[in-house]
């Protein structure tokens, strides 16, 4: 009995991770989507922040393909993927001062997972780049 009380209070205190997500973007296949579709594109899939964070960088469509691997990371973590109730516009990767990469959620993303914490890693390497997303609850 002390053991299940000590196993209870545990699993009430200690984070457990609820989803975990991957992705891997092809730098040159986002590049063409921009190229081929532009505010089309664009539009859809970044906030106007994440445009104007990108297009300062010296290699733009890398931090392009980051953010989209982000979102589709995030979406995969979070186990129901890009349906009716999620909008890509409301997954923004953002930086902190230090330059750590972090997903603001708006809308009803927030609503649904904002008491959740929530990281993100991403990685770039000549024409890919990768994102995971660890989601505890």
């Amino acid at each position: 009995m002390i053991f299940r009380s000590l196993l209870t209070s545990l699993e009430k205190k200690t984070p457990m991770v609820e989803g975990v997500g991957i992705d891997i973007a092809e730098v040159s296949r986002i590049r063409k989507s921009i190229e081929d579709y532009g505010e089309l594109f664009t539009g859809k899939v970044f906030t106007e922040a994440e445009k104007a964070y990108c297009v300062e960088k010296p290699s733009p469509y890398q931090h392009f393909a980051a953010r989209f691997a982000a979102k589709e990371a995030f979406s995969k973590a979070t186990g129901t993927g890009w349906d009716d109730n999620f909008s890509w516009q409301e997954v923004e990767v953002i930086n902190e001062a230090s330059g750590k990469p972090v997903l603001r959620l708006s809308g009803l993303t927030l609503r649904t997972f904002g008491h959740k914490r929530i990281f993100l890693s991403l990685s770039h390497s000549g024409d890919y780049v990768t994102a995971v997303v660890v989601i505890e609850g």
